[in-house]
Parts: structure tokens; C-alpha cells; sequence
């Protein structure tokens, strides 16, 4: 599968943004799909994820501001994020992953798109 993020860009903080993930693929809704972002001279961080069979689990740090949803009549996945914060700055990457698991771990996904680069200014 191929993902492409879009969505990112410059918010102040208590903010909102939509990030958009288009996936490609005729078996999309048999995956585990999930949001991650690395800030700069980080490893990637966990959070969001939103299983095959329709349950959404978030990072404690995002918990109650973002939800992460997905319309597999479109192949899509999408992370709505509210009272953005300046920690929230960072590449957010949607990513995939087959099998029923639902990791929290990024080695764990296979599938990563290109990145969608958010700034919360203070």
C-alpha cells in the first residue's frame, strides 16, 4: 500500500489542523492504520492509531485533543488535531500496517508515507 499525507503547515497554538491520508489498494480497510511524528533530531513518536476492526487508541500526550478516523470507501485516514500546543511541531507520517495487531511501536508498521510537516507557533 502507498500513503500520502497532506494537511500540515503553520497554526498557532489552540489551534486545529486536519491532516489526510490517501492510501492506495484494493485491500485498504484490512490494515492497521496509524499516525507517528518526528520532531527534528528525534525518533519517530507514536500517536495515533486506529485498528482494522474500528478501535482508536491515542498517546497519553495527544489524548483528549486529536482523533484519528478513516472512510475506507476512500482509502483514507484522517488525524483531527485541536488546542494545538508548540510540542505538537513536528513531521506527522501516516502509516500501515497488515494484520490484526495494534502496535505502538513505528518498526512495527510497514508502510510509511512522506510526511506532513506541522508548526504550532506559541
Amino acid at each position: 500500500v502507498q500513503l500520502q499525507a497532506s494537511g500540515g503547515g503553520l497554526v498557532q497554538a489552540g489551534g486545529s489542523l486536519r491532516l489526510s491520508c490517501a492510501a492506495s489498494g484494493p485491500t485498504f480497510s484490512s490494515y492497521t492504520v496509524g499516525w507517528f511524528r518526528q520532531a527534528p533530531g528525534k525518533e519517530p513518536d507514536f500517536v495515533a492509531v486506529f485498528s482494522r476492526g474500528g478501535a482508536a487508541y491515542y498517546a497519553d500526550s495527544v489524548k483528549g485533543r486529536f482523533t484519528i478516523s478513516r472512510d475506507n470507501a476512500k482509502n483514507a485516514v484522517y488525524l483531527q488535531m485541536d488546542n494545538l500546543k508548540p510540542d505538537d511541531t513536528a513531521v506527522y507520517y501516516c502509516t500501515a500496517r497488515s494484520g490484526s495487531l495494534i502496535p505502538t511501536q513505528a518498526d512495527m508498521y510497514d508502510y510509511w508515507g512522506q510526511g506532513t510537516l506541522v508548526t504550532v507557533s506559541s
